[in-house]
């Protein structure tokens, strides 16, 4: 039987098995630069046999005080025997022995350790799972004594050269340094955002203390940077990373986001609303890769699909009783294994089309991630992180966790204590939050902060010994990444044609911002556009037009130069930005007591906190309503005005929104009611028309909608 030594020569010396193992494994080295089984692989694999054995006669004593024991039979088992005397799991010599298990090659394992053959053999052949092959999904990772004592081939002898191996070299577990970056509501923002969307305020006044912010090519500096701060760097998103994205994404269905993700080196994303926006098998095919089913591959290459793993807990296939994407998935960095829980949020059917949702059931986020906790643990794994499309609403500054409300918060109350860290979306809002101990961060919207969150893991235990967070503005004051240059560049080639076409003119900005009624300048354009476009008997016979808030992604800018146009006016992609979800648009039929009901409806109680989305109204239409008032009852039906005239409750009256509001998004469910339904054009038409009949358009009188004095 050979010594340590000899086991280590008959390694290297079968070259054909080693080059093999070299070719398929990855390289693991278990020593410093300086030592000599460093020394040993550096020299085995830029030179001649010959000089490997010259290198390690003279230290033939190096590892003879493994012994010659008796090698272990196929079915030996070494716990309970006087070799694993005294050692439990959840120790040190417990731990670095699994850790040198899990991450030893076959060639350390054999050759250096000192196990058989059969046993190094079997080790790894076990870590590769059933398939057979490293780096899949079925990889396991040997969390206990009694799983590698389950191990062909690993009895007492191979359990005491581990054990010696760890003892003598001084190879252990300790604490391990993870850094966690991560964002959300990307929403394929390439290039730069504009106007709000585009700064991060900084203090107390908006109108100075304000720096700008995001772009792909900044987005992707910024995490490198970070990124090299710390090798063991995990890149996560909380959801919405495509979907009510500018013309430059999607013009190509998303793949140049997917793209651009891939090459900043996000890891993992759960699923947001937007995700669905074009259904589940979309969803599919940007995570798996293809080409568009209609449109093809539109840039002439190949789409390869996303790099990293979408998550989507909460979300079943009603046919298969399934997850459409999988719930969660396992990150390690030496010992310390960390498991990602991603989802989005339940009210998803509510913020996206209905065609987008069909076939799936989505469930209760507390209830969904507790109930993956007992089955986490069961794997051996003690940090937990979860990435939730869901939010809440602050009044603090990026940094801070002041004024909280909303869903997330109520979620967050009533997760496991395992669940370490919660990584939100969807509200756009910006906090670093300590709740008990357990972080809950959010990083705005469209790439214009990222969460550098520093966890310390203790490789023993499993658990979180610290973890701090803070929200990294990405600043434009820095080189832009290259290939994110390069990548924009290709896109925005191939769509300039389309995207710099003027289509109009605005005599001032269109904007978002509302009054304290509600309105917006923006909104209603949008809503009168609209309704211009459906009016007559031809494309609905409509006479009231309505457009939801969270459907206005961009404002008009006058001064706004985009593709060579002049002041004013405006291009297609300008106008797109507006307006990125290509919902087509709906007219149907209402009664006036269900119009007066969507008015209420702008109001509702979600986890036990107020929400408002008010709804733009066309010309023509205008009401009075009372903060004062219980919800359900804010309206003051005797001044709700349909086409200037009063509304008639038992009267019926054409109405005109956009497919997401017509199956009852944003929680306008009586829209749902809706009869003599009928589909109109896309909503960025009759915008574009609009925009070119009435050249230049003007913000129009702020008068549609009154808010009562409390």
């Amino acid at each position: 039987m050979a010594t340590g030594l000899g086991k280590t020569l008959l390694a290297v010396l079968d070259t054909e098995r080693f080059a093999a193992e070299i070719g398929r494994r990855p390289r693991v080295v278990l020593a410093s630069p300086d030592s000599f089984i460093y020394r040993a692989q550096e020299v085995f694999m830029r030179s001649s046999i010959l000089q490997f054995l010259v290198l390690l006669l003279p230290l033939s004593g190096c590892y003879a005080d493994l012994g010659v024991d008796a090698e272990d039979g196929p079915d030996d088992t070494f716990l309970g025997a006087a070799d694993a005397s005294g050692v439990a799991d959840h120790t040190p010599t417990a731990c670095a022995v699994l850790k040198l298990t899990n991450l030893g090659s076959v060639e350390t394992l054999d050759g250096v350790v000192g196990l058989s053959s059969q046993a190094a053999d079997a080790i790894y052949a076990y870590r590769l799972g059933p398939d057979r092959l490293a780096g899949t999904d079925d990889d396991r990772w040997i969390r206990d004594l009694a799983e590698l004592d389950r191990v062909r081939w690993v009895g007492p002898a191979a359990f005491r050269r581990l054990r010696a191996y760890t003892a003598s070299t001084g190879y252990s577990c300790a604490t391990v340094d993870v850094q966690v970056l991560a964002f959300n509501d990307f929403h394929g923002n390439l290039q730069p955002p504009t106007g709000s969307s585009g700064r991060i305020v900084t203090g107390a006044n908006p109108a100075t203390d304000r720096v700008d912010a995001g772009g792909a090519e900044f987005l992707a500096t910024h995490l490198a940077r970070l990124a090299a701060t710390n090798p063991n760097t995990l890149i996560v998103s909380a959801g919405d990373v495509v979907g009510a994205t500018p013309l430059l994404s999607a013009l190509f269905h998303d793949e140049p986001t997917i793209e651009s993700m891939n090459l900043v080196g996000l890891d993992v994303a759960s699923v947001g609303n937007h995700e669905f926006d074009e259904g589940p098998d979309e969803l599919l095919r940007l995570q798996r890769g293809g080409c568009h089913p209609v449109d093809g591959c539109q840039d002439g290459d190949p789409f390869a699909g996303a790099s990293f793993d979408y998550l989507a807990a909460n979300v079943i296939e009603n046919a298969s009783g399934e997850t459409l994407l999988p719930s969660w998935t396992e990150r390690r960095f030496g010992a310390a294994r960390i498991a990602i829980i991603g989802l989005t949020l339940e009210g998803t059917p509510n913020f996206t089309t209905a065609a987008g949702v069909v076939g799936l059931t989505f469930l209760d986020e507390a209830e969904t991630i507790n109930a993956l906790v007992p089955e986490i643990q069961a794997e051996g794994i003690d940090t937990i992180i979860v990435l939730i499309h869901e939010g809440g609403e602050v009044t603090g500054l990026y940094n801070e966790c002041v004024g909280i409300s909303g869903p997330l918060f109520e979620i967050t109350r009533n997760l496991d204590p395992a669940i370490d860290v919660v990584v939100a979306g969807h509200t756009n809002a910006a906090h670093i939050c300590d709740l008990d101990g357990r972080l809950v961060t959010s990083a705005a919207h469209a790439g214009r902060l990222i969460t550098d969150i520093d966890l310390r893991i203790d490789e023993v235990t499993g658990e979180v010994v610290s973890r701090t967070a803070a929200n990294v503005i990405v600043t434009r004051d820095v080189t832009r990444d290259a290939a994110q240059t390069a990548l924009i560049s290709k896109y925005v080639t191939l769509s300039a044609p389309l995207a710099n076409r003027v289509i109009g003119s605005v005599s001032a900005d269109l904007l978002r911002v509302v009054n304290a009624a509600g309105e917006s300048t923006l909104g209603d354009v949008l809503a009168d556009s609209q309704l211009a476009g459906t009016s007559s008997q031809e494309t609905g016979g409509a006479v009231a037009a309505f457009m939801n808030p969270g459907g206005i992604r961009a404002d008009i800018i006058a001064s706004q130069i985009s593709g060579g146009e002049q002041a004013n006016q405006v291009t297609y992609g300008e106008a797109f930005a507006v307006q990125p979800f290509g919902n087509n648009l709906i007219t149907l039929t209402l009664t006036g007591r269900e119009v007066e009901l969507l008015l209420e409806q702008q109001w509702s109680m979600v986890a036990g906190s107020e929400q408002q989305t008010i709804l733009a109204p066309s010309a023509g239409v205008s009401y009075a309503w009372d903060p004062a008032r219980p919800i359900g009852d804010r309206v003051d039906a005797a001044t709700i005005r349909i086409g200037g005239a009063p509304l008639d409750f038992s009267a019926r009256y054409r109405i005109t929104v956009n497919i997401f509001l017509a199956g009852g998004g944003d929680g306008f469910t009586v829209l749902r009611n809706g009869t003599d339904r009928r589909s109109g054009p896309g909503d960025l038409e009759p915008l574009a028309a609009y925009l070119t009949a009435y050249a230049p358009v003007g913000p129009p009188a702020l008068d549609r909608i009154t808010r009562r004095a409390p």
